[in-house]
């Protein structure tokens, strides 16, 4: 009998995923044409072995699943630069199914030498045209057609901040992939001297080492052997150009151009991108100056460029207090009122012992939470930072201060990873590696800490609160001016000292203001200003229970002064007594700093939450009441920051500052300090010792622990001696004690 056998039809093949690579130069408009195609379904985390940021996304259009892979901005694949390496590696290893090239329309020619270097890979490649909107408002007309043809690539217009083109660029994608055979870009020639050379250095492969052409594209592989690309040379491990220099063609080429064949190359892509330019776009007559220009009179200035910065600067930390410092009170009101309330009803309810309730109230609520309160107060900063980064301003910001960077033995391109300090100083050290000269790169890495990153606005926030709320701004600008000025001062001194040396030319683009557009707006702040809630969720949380077992061992403890942490702040508050702040709760606050400048204010939660407690005794709310408060408070802090802005004095200034000393951790603070002791104390936090991520940061970007050690050292003295200053020569000029 014949067995009857079921036929299952075979599993359909699971559906291949398009990968995609997004390159393009820097202030071409990338990341906010990425985030316009992929939104918040981009993931950030670090390329395998290295800091530099990867940004991936998943998304599916017209039924295809695609794998966007943000690229690092660069000019160039000529590995220079960590940045350029792995865009290079990644395209040469992971041989994308397609890639964008965002170009900058505004600066088409300078956008189209790495077009060509692109071009050269042989991967089909989608031109997305970018800025298009500023190219037409400036009178430029371009023949996107004629790109077409010339490079055998699709070219799309778009404008990323408005979505304009999005649409069609990621039809261009799929239809690409799904025939990449007919979309393969045409062969860009360079001369024929070139070409001819480039000819015999591919013969030569094919015949001495045939397992190249598996590895590599052929063409792109002749090119950079031509050009003696060590990188190239070092992995296909061929020791030197020297045995592809012997044929007729090469020797012509070196005789005809010279020995240097790498500019040689170089010359021959911008002027294939200069051509092409010239072919595909013709400008309009200017019947006017153009708007960045004019502003650039007097942004540029070599006398009023530097006061500008800093009314920028000031102007700033002036809207971020205003417009949140009412939203930080309210957190403020929710965490230590119906947040706090709930926790520990619940904990009641659940017979949870007292020492556990006590952790939870006193120690996690009270550390976390305090720190939570100022939320609002990062993301203010992280935002208006995004939107003068965006709108082009900090690029000038640096060009300006190039001068001052001299007096240090530095230059303006120093100051980006400077300015990024303002938002977090680990990602301003890992920013360094864009310095060329290793001198450059440590020098900056010491100044870093110096800048005022977001970590400490909690501190500056609470004791600005109380003592000069009416000038708020003012304050918090002064402090972000004091880390500035200070390194300045300790840039000179370390130029004359263990970085001698000439200063190199400083070369940088400038950028046409732009309006960034909203959404593009919060994703970065998001992307900034998530690490505090990580911290806040990981460490923070961690040194917040440590500080409650420490302020609370050996059991039995009555007072917190007798504990562990309060018996090692009594040893350090001597050496702060000379400061204004001698006392152990302050040493202790510095000491748990340590870990984490945030946490400060999180220790001061924990220390004062008792006194808290025994000052004022009130009936707790129910739910329906703490429910109706919450609506009603976030409208009235919404009122209030809408009348901060508009109000520099009066009414509105005056009650937020009553509200401020009359919260019992605020008004403990005002028994222990003055005006003046609270600035210096605010400074002393500002320049001692960098965290504990940032000393990792040292670690991981210089390989030793050697840099940190410097930064330690002298950043510890630093602020003992700014604070000594600030609080003795303000009581010998009558400024209090």
């Amino acid at each position: 009998m014949k067995s009857l056998a079921l036929k299952i039809p075979p599993a359909p093949a699971a559906q291949k995923i398009l990968t995609v690579a997004v390159a393009g130069n820097p202030n071409a408009g990338k990341s906010t044409l990425i985030n316009a195609i992929a939104g918040t379904r981009l993931q950030v985390g670090n390329w395998p072995g290295v800091t530099v940021e990867k940004k991936e996304a998943v998304l599916e259009y017209q039924g295809q699943k695609i794998r966007l892979v943000d690229l690092p901005g660069t000019y160039s694949l000529s590995p220079y630069s960590e940045e350029e390496r792995i865009a290079r590696d990644f395209l040469l290893e992971e041989a994308p199914d397609v890639i964008i090239d965002v170009i900058d329309a505004t600066n088409l020619e300078r956008n189209l030498y790495l077009t060509m270097q692109l071009l050269e890979l042989g991967l089909p490649v989608v031109a997305a045209l970018n800025i298009y909107d500023e190219a037409h408002n400036q009178g430029l007309q371009i023949n996107t057609r004629a790109i077409e043809e010339v490079l055998g690539a699709r070219v799309v217009p778009t404008v990323a901040t408005k979505k304009r083109g999005v649409e069609e660029l990621l039809a261009a994608m799929v239809a690409v992939g799904d025939d990449p055979g007919a979309r393969r870009p045409r062969t860009v020639s360079y001369g024929t001297d070139i070409e001819t050379a480039a000819q015999e250095v591919a013969e030569e492969i094919k015949r001495l080492h045939p397992h190249l052409e598996e590895r590599y594209p052929l063409r792109w592989l002749a090119l950079k052997l031509l050009e003696g690309d060590r990188q190239v040379l070092q992995e296909a491990r061929l020791g030197g150009n020297e045995a592809f220099a012997g044929g007729q063609a090469v020797r012509h080429l070196r005789q005809a151009h010279g020995e240097d064949l790498e500019a040689l190359m170089a010359d021959a892509r911008y002027g294939r991108a200069a051509g092409l330019t010239r072919e595909v776009m013709k400008k309009a007559e200017r019947q006017r100056t153009e708007l960045t220009e004019k502003i650039d009179r007097w942004v540029l200035n070599r006398f009023l460029g530097i006061p500008i910065f800093l009314a920028a600067m000031w102007l700033v930390f002036k809207l971020t207090f205003d417009l949140s410092a009412p939203f930080s009170d309210w957190m403020d009101q929710m965490i230590n009122g119906p947040f706090k309330r709930g926790a520990e009803a619940l904990m009641t309810l659940l017979q949870a012992p007292d020492w556990l309730v006590s952790l939870a109230t006193d120690g996690v609520i009270a550390g976390v939470g305090f720190v939570l309160v100022f939320i609002p107060v990062i993301f203010a900063m992280m935002f208006f930072i995004t939107f003068l980064e965006g709108s082009g301003y900090m690029a000038r910001a640096a060009f300006v201060m190039d001068r001052a960077m001299h007096a240090m033995g530095l230059h303006g391109k120093s100051f980006i990873p400077l300015l990024l300090g303002f938002g977090c100083n680990v990602p301003a050290i890992y920013a360094t590696r864009t310095l060329e000269n290793p001198r450059d790169k440590a020098l900056t890495a010491l100044l870093i800490p110096l800048m005022s990153c977001g970590a400490r606005l909690p501190v500056y926030v609470v004791f600005v609160g109380v003592f000069f709320a009416a000038y708020s701004g003012t304050v918090i600008w002064s402090l972000y001016v004091l880390g500035l000025g200070l390194a300045v001062i300790m840039g000179v001194l370390f130029k004359k000292t263990i970085f001698r040396g000439e200063y190199p030319l400083f070369i940088m683009e400038l950028p046409p203001y732009r309006l960034p557009g909203l959404k593009s707006l919060l994703i970065h702040t998001w992307e900034k200003g998530k690490h505090f809630l990580i911290k806040a969720g990981t460490y923070i949380f961690a040194v917040s229970v440590l500080t409650w077992f420490l302020l609370n061992l050996p059991w039995g403890v009555e007072q917190k002064k007798d504990s562990y942490l309060g018996q090692a702040a009594a040893v350090v508050a001597p050496v702060l007594k000379p400061l204004g702040f001698g006392n152990w709760e302050a040493a202790a606050s510095l000491i748990t700093g340590v870990i984490a400048k945030e946490i400060v204010v999180g220790t001061m939660g924990e220390i004062y939450t008792p006194k808290a407690k025994d000052a004022k005794q009130e009936a707790a709310p129910t739910l329906g009441e703490d429910l109706k408060e919450m609506g009603v408070s976030f409208l009235a802090a919404g009122k209030e920051a809408v009348l901060n802005v508009f109000s520099s004095f009066g009414s509105t200034k005056f009650s937020m500052e009553e509200k401020e000393k009359n919260r019992p951790l605020k008004a403990v603070i005002q028994q222990q300090f003055t005006p003046l002791s609270a600035y210096a104390f605010m400074a002393f936090v500002l320049l001692y010792m960098p965290c504990m991520v940032v000393a990792v940061a040292f670690r991981h970007e210089f390989g030793s622990w050697k840099w940190f050690g410097v930064a330690f050292g002298y950043e510890m003295i630093l602020a003992w001696v700014v604070a000594l200053a600030i609080y003795q020569g303000g009581k010998l000029l009558g400024l209090g004690g």
